[in-house]
């Protein structure tokens, strides 16, 4: 219990005492005693409830969350705000005449009435400049600047500042600035741009009413059900539409990669063509070479891979094409005619193979 109220209880148990006092005499009189004692408790209850009574009046006791309107009773004047702390004011001369809360205060106006539990208002209706209507959940959060709080009163003392302002201009400012947007800005990207403006629009407002606008939510936007019904079908096909070009660029990338694997085939087999004629033509260079430098070389060969059971060979005498008959029989050790045979086959004993065993 602050001072003022102490001192007023102090004043209302003198007023008591009077009471009683005031019985006792009475009752005295009625008995034939003398009311001597009860007139003086009267006396004593009333002068201390005068006493306590007006001094608990001058004397003020302010929260530190408040801030006190005083006002002069004679002429009508407002006193400078008085914010938390004990004053004394002149009974009977000065008064207080409004005591506010300085804290952040909250004020919504939404069409659900179990959330709207700081203000029983409805949610505000707008219309957009396409012309769509559209419900919103808002919530404006602000406070009184504590050294204005006189200016506050002198504006709304009577109807109130929520009644007078709080109210009819957060709605008079959000339908301004709803009406500047198309409701499909609304429903999209610019749902941020929209409360961003509305808070804007709002501050200044604010501020010449001697109040602070912390925060403005704009918690819902709810559209037409034919409006919605539209947009849905809209991001519907527009979904669609991405998918389909999504399909396109995935086929597309799949036509190219196989083209590119394709080429690169070719390349690879290309490459690998000309990679096995340079193999080869080098391999007919060192094979020139060898016969270049060793006449004999193929002869040599030849031989060798005649099978092994080969003793017999006939070839033409005069045979250009890969022996010399007369330089193969002089390799075998058998002598040749000085003198060409009648026949131009070069005979070499022992024409018939010897068989060989298990044949």
């Amino acid at each position: 219990m602050d001072i003022g109220g102490l001192l007023g209880f102090l004043g209302l148990i003198g007023f008591v005492i009077l009471v009683v006092g005031a019985g006792l005499a009475v009752a005295a009189s009625s008995q034939g005693r003398s009311p001597r004692g009860g007139i003086s408790l009267a006396i004593i209850g009333l002068i201390a409830g005068v006493l306590f009574s007006t001094i608990g009046q001058g004397i003020i006791s302010v929260q530190p969350t408040q801030v006190a309107v005083v006002t002069n009773v004679l002429n009508g004047t407002i006193d400078e705000p008085r914010s938390g702390g004990v004053y004394v004011i002149v009974p009977i001369m000065q008064q207080v005449s409004a005591v506010y809360d300085i804290r952040q205060q909250e004020f919504s106006m939404t069409a659900n009435p179990v959330e709207n539990e700081t203000a029983l208002d409805s949610a505000v209706q707008a219309q957009t400049k396409d012309g769509q209507q559209v419900q919103m959940d808002v919530t404006v959060i602000y406070r009184i600047i504590p050294d204005q709080a006189d200016d506050l009163y002198r504006a709304w003392k009577d109807n109130g500042y929520i009644d007078g302002f709080v109210r009819p201009i957060t709605r008079a400012v959000v339908r301004d600035v709803v009406s500047t947007f198309s409701a499909e800005e609304i429903y999209g990207e610019k749902r941020a741009e929209l409360s961003a403006d509305i808070r804007s629009a709002m501050e200044g407002r604010y501020i010449s009413a001697n109040l602070e606008l912390i925060e403005l939510v704009v918690r819902e936007i709810s559209f037409s059900t034919d409006f919605t019904a539209a947009i849905e079908q809209k991001v519907i096909a527009l979904q669609n539409l991405e998918r389909s070009r999504t399909d396109a660029a995935r086929a597309e990338t799949e036509a190219e990669g196989r083209a590119n694997a394709a080429i690169a085939s070719a390349q690879g087999q290309a490459q690998s063509v000309e990679i096995n004629a340079k193999a080869q033509a080098e391999a007919l260079r060192l094979v020139s070479e060898q016969l270049a430098s060793n006449p004999n070389l193929i002869q040599y060969l030849y031989v060798q891979n005649l099978s092994d059971n080969v003793q017999l060979v006939l070839l033409p005498s005069n045979s250009p094409f890969l022996f010399d008959a007369n330089s193969l029989m002089q390799q075998a050790g058998v002598s040749t005619p000085t003198t060409p045979q009648p026949s131009d086959t070069a005979v070499i004993p022992n024409v018939v193979p010897t068989p060989t065993p298990g044949s």
